[in-house]
């Protein structure tokens, strides 16, 4: 059986349950974005996050990246750069 964790919100919401493989997996293109970037917009890491899993993992590409990314956020890994239109994102 597929070990799962559960994620967490950012905002105090409830977390969604998904494979420990999809979430690591997930996790690693998302740091693997911010590689010698400050901080990276939105729409910069979905076409990154993309770029690096398209034809390699199984599921909604966007879907996970935003679970994780909130839950990233909520774990202090990352944080939304204030004042920023289109949103951005910085390691913490």
């Amino acid at each position: 059986m597929d070990k799962k964790i559960l994620t967490q919100h950012p905002q105090g919401k409830q977390g969604v349950n998904i494979s420990l493989v999809k979430y690591n997996t997930m996790k690693a293109a998302i740091l693997k974005a911010f590689r010698n970037r400050d901080e990276v917009s939105l729409k910069q890491l979905t076409v990154l996050v993309k770029k690096d899993l398209t034809g390699r993992f199984d599921g909604s590409i966007g879907w996970y990246l935003i679970s994780v990314k909130q839950d990233l956020e909520a774990r202090g890994i990352l944080e939304i750069v204030a004042g920023k239109k289109p949103q951005h994102l910085r390691k913490i």
